[in-house]
């Protein structure tokens, strides 16, 4: 029998007389020899393909789902539900601190029920946020409580993130994981921009820069969470028919869970928020920042003024997720540590120039509240905005294209970051092992297996730790101590350029600066 693993980047195989069984019952592959040429040129290239396009596939549907509240919260008043936008902004962060709970329990779960099944199961838990949804949004009764509940389902979503990316590390070898796995979470991150294009005219609201106009009978939330709901079984068939597990991917937790003791999973953790954090967190915001500080319409039959959110929202997450498998491209080129550097530099660039254009904005006056609504819907057709409001939305339009621009300028730095951060994780772990041992020896075989294993298990922990980025932005945005929304925005974007600042010291000092004496075989220069 031979006895054959890939455990993570390098991993050598240890090949006994007899020739391998491919594959056992339930679609599992023993015989995986990634990093052996022929092996991967004849065998493992197609199957691994065939593995990342439905991991990708289900992926996707994941981010849809978890990130449904992000453009779905801001028609929910349309929709008869009076919430604030103190609420509206907790809403959608709800789903992002549970998304970024799971994926340590989702990484843990690929090596012990194999990286096919877990998909099967993962894909097929989506129905739960959807359906919950499809019934929360269609009962105007539904109170706010029970919303924070069916979003916090939607973090399961979220946790497809870390198990699928654990998932695809071990397919690929170690010169092909930067690009594999920026992929599979560009594609991933693709689910954000798709779901805030298209549900907005699913649902009957007007969207594609205003080429749809929004239905005359009213919004219906219930249909985007009915159309993921269906792709969610698909992806569950999917999974079943075409994906494969792998033998050499098994190992137990507390193997796995021995990278919380490793001092660099918790400096990639905090590098992750920066760039991935970013990403989600901003993509769950900006149709809500863009409402508040662009766009005036007191009830759905009013037409509003202003830049309407549907229009744009999209944009953010659809460049950062291009953005991600340039990165994981880059980095396999140049260097993750590198280019990651190269990210955070942009970050702060383009924040400030964000907090610049903001500078420019006037601010808006207060949206009528309750009773003022209620007024209002006495009577739609004798509305009129009033003059201040009319005048600021105008002068904040003209000044909305250089905030979009300076934003997305964002969007594509994160994405950059995401892929090469991710770069990162293998090659860490790698040089550990490559440190450790000696060429050509067993020592080396078995320390690059057990360092492969501990990558894939980092880079789980690694996007649960940064995925909380995701929850702390819009909490920010939504500062409770500043109760204007223009000058809470200000204040947070001067929040992230320091911590992304903060990042860019980190990713030089352990990263890029080069040591001396003994001091630079514990380096990680190179990563």
């Amino acid at each position: 029998m031979t006895l054959t693993t890939n455990q993570g980047p390098d991993e050598s195989v240890v090949a006994g007389p007899s020739p391998a069984r491919e594959r056992r019952s339930g679609r599992w592959i023993e015989d995986w020899r990634p990093e052996d040429k022929e092996f991967w040129e004849t065998t493992g290239a197609p199957i691994a393909r065939r593995n990342l396009i439905w991991s990708i596939f289900a992926e996707h549907l994941g981010f849809s789902v978890w990130l449904i509240w992000s453009v779905s919260s801001a028609f929910l008043v349309a929709q008869g539900f009076a919430f604030s936008i103190e609420q509206l902004f907790f809403l959608i962060a709800i789903p992002n601190l549970v998304g970024s709970l799971l994926r340590v329990p989702y990484t843990l779960a690929v090596p012990k029920f194999g990286g096919r099944n877990w998909t099967m199961i993962s894909a097929s838990l989506l129905l739960v946020p959807t359906l919950g949804f499809a019934y929360a949004v269609t009962n105007p009764a539904t109170p706010y409580w029970v919303f924070c509940v069916i979003a916090a389902t939607a973090g399961f979503g979220g946790g497809n993130f870390a198990s699928s990316m654990a998932n695809i590390n071990f397919f690929y070898p170690a010169d092909k994981k930067g690009a594999a796995l920026g992929l599979n979470a560009a594609g991933g991150n693709l689910g954000v921009s798709l779901i805030q294009f298209f549900l907005p005219v699913l649902v009957g609201g007007a969207g594609i820069f205003g080429l749809v106009k929004a239905s005359e009978g009213g919004i219906h939330l219930e249909r985007a969470a009915w159309v993921y709901a269906g792709l969610a079984v698909v992806a569950t068939l999917a999974a079943f028919f075409f994906m494969d597990n792998l033998v050499g991917a098994r190992s137990n937790p507390r193997e796995q869970l021995s990278v919380l003791k490793e001092k660099q999973t918790w400096i990639m953790s905090f590098l992750y928020i920066g760039t991935f954090g970013s990403f989600i967190g901003y993509s769950a915001a900006m149709p809500l920042l863009i409402k508040v500080n662009f766009w005036r319409q007191p009830l759905p039959s009013i037409t509003g003024i202003g830049i309407n959110f549907a229009f744009y929202a999209f944009l953010g997450a659809l460049v950062g997720s291009m953005a991600r498998p340039l990165g994981g491209w880059l980095a396999d080129r140049y260097g993750g540590a590198r280019i990651t550097l190269v990210a955070f530099g942009g970050m702060i660039a383009s924040t400030l120039l964000v907090l610049f254009t903001l500078s420019r904005l006037t601010v808006l006056p207060p949206a009528p509240d309750k009773a003022q609504v209620a007024k209002i819907a006495e009577d739609p057709s004798s509305f009129q905005f009033p003059d201040a409001v009319v005048r600021a939305i105008d002068a904040n339009q003209e000044v909305f294209p250089f905030f979009l621009g300076a934003f997305l300028l964002v969007f594509v730095f994160s994405g950059i970051g995401n892929g090469s951060t991710y770069k990162m994780i293998p090659a860490i772990f790698r040089k550990d092992a490559l440190r450790a041992t000696a060429e050509g020896t067993p020592e080396r075989e078995l320390a690059l297996m057990t360092q492969g294993k501990k990558a894939s298990a980092a880079i789980g922990i690694i996007g649960a730790v940064g995925a909380v980025g995701g929850f702390l932005i819009p909490i920010t945005f939504n500062s409770p101590w500043v109760t204007e929304p223009l000058a809470a925005t200000k204040n947070a974007f001067w929040i992230f350029t320091a911590f992304y600042v903060a990042c860019a010291v980190v990713t030089w000092a352990v990263y890029l600066r080069k040591r001396s004496g003994a001091a630079a075989d514990k380096g990680y220069v190179g990563v």
